[in-house]
């Protein structure tokens, strides 16, 4: 903590760590997805542009960033060939971000794309140069340009659309029902959690059932303090894939009832938000079973979770059923029986 201003130091220990051997990552601290957009760099370069210590990359000459990818004959070489609509811009732009505003409402998205990627050529190209490498035609650059900004809206689309089927599969999967049993030599894991501010803690609830609805195990896990529900219900789907494995559990229906919580579960992405170690961790502990599916549902489907989870806020050290039913959610465990 030393080394660090104390906010930082902070918000690095605040970080849900893996309890895996993983290797380290990198994130877009700049959105809430961790991924890194165009508009979200405009408004961190904006904002960096204010500060007095802001200083344009620069190379033992003393040229300029805006200079570099704008002004100097080499990149105007580049962008007379490139998007018809940036020819007619001229120079005289203070800095880069300035021209990158200016030209936000001058140009559309694709063409605002397409500049980036040429802008990323460009500053390449000129690094090569300067350490004796092999100067490229302007035309080859903006072709390669053209074709990486394709490759990248192909692979984009491919991943969305297949993430989004996937994750509005599994999300739709029991939405509109209660509480079902699952089949015969199969047991369901329904978890949920609950955040309690005046303490500055968090609760985690869990309850497996087999197929005549009878349960086999509970617990009540007191959790530390989270920031918001998604960590929340991450943690405790964590915790609640622990207890079942270490009660010997192998073949398991998992449902919660947060959506955003199960779409990160599900979604074929490698989650690169800071909560990426704990969804990882969850499809590790999902394949260290036999067999296991992962769904959302309703909260009246997710009662006997929820009261568990809420349970928590009223003890100070974990609580663990075994073929028991905890008297706090006692009457939504007979509640949910009575509609097999």
């Amino acid at each position: 903590m030393a080394r660090f201003i104390r906010e930082e130091g902070e918000a690095i220990c605040d970080i849900p760590l893996s309890q895996r051997q993983v290797l380290d990552s990198v994130f877009w601290k700049h959105s809430k997805d961790a991924i890194f957009t165009v508009k979200s760099a405009y408004k961190v370069a904006r904002a960096l542009l204010k500060k007095d210590d802001w200083a344009e990359p620069s190379s033992g000459s003393g040229e300029s960033t805006i200079h570099v990818l704008w002004e100097c004959t080499a990149a105007q070489d580049i962008w007379h060939g490139s998007v018809r609509a940036l020819q007619k811009y001229g120079t005289g732009q203070p800095d880069f971000v300035t021209l990158l505003e200016y030209l936000l409402h001058q140009i559309d998205k694709t063409e605002v794309e397409l500049m980036l990627v040429q802008a990323w050529l460009i500053w390449n190209q000129r690094n090569r140069v300067v350490h004796g490498g092999k100067f490229l035609e302007p035309g080859w650059l903006n072709k390669r340009a053209a074709k990486l900004l394709e490759e990248f809206w192909q692979s984009q689309n491919s991943l969305q659309a297949k993430a989004v089927l996937n994750a509005n599969r599994q999300v739709l999967q029991n939405a509109e029902v209660g509480w079902q049993p699952p089949p015969e030599s199969v047991y369901k894991l329904n978890y949920d959690a609950a955040m309690f501010t005046d303490s500055a803690s968090s609760g985690f609830g869990a309850v497996i059932r087999d197929s005549s609805g009878e349960v086999m195990a509970a617990m009540t896990v007191k959790g530390p303090a989270v920031r918001d529900s998604d960590e929340a219900e991450l943690l405790a789907c964590q915790k609640a894939m622990e207890f079942a494995i270490d009660a010997g559990f192998t073949v398991l229906i998992i449902e919660g009832d947060s959506v955003n919580a199960i779409r990160g579960i599900v979604s074929g992405k490698e989650n690169q938000s800071a909560l990426g170690h704990v969804i990882g961790d969850i499809r590790h502990l999902m394949g260290a079973v036999e067999w296991s599916s992962v769904s959302c549902i309703k909260r009246n489907g997710n009662r006997v979770a929820h009261a568990l989870a809420r349970y928590a806020h009223h003890v100070s050290s974990d609580l663990f059923w075994m073929e028991e039913v905890p008297s706090v959610a006692l009457d939504f465990v007979n509640f949910d029986a009575s509609l097999i």
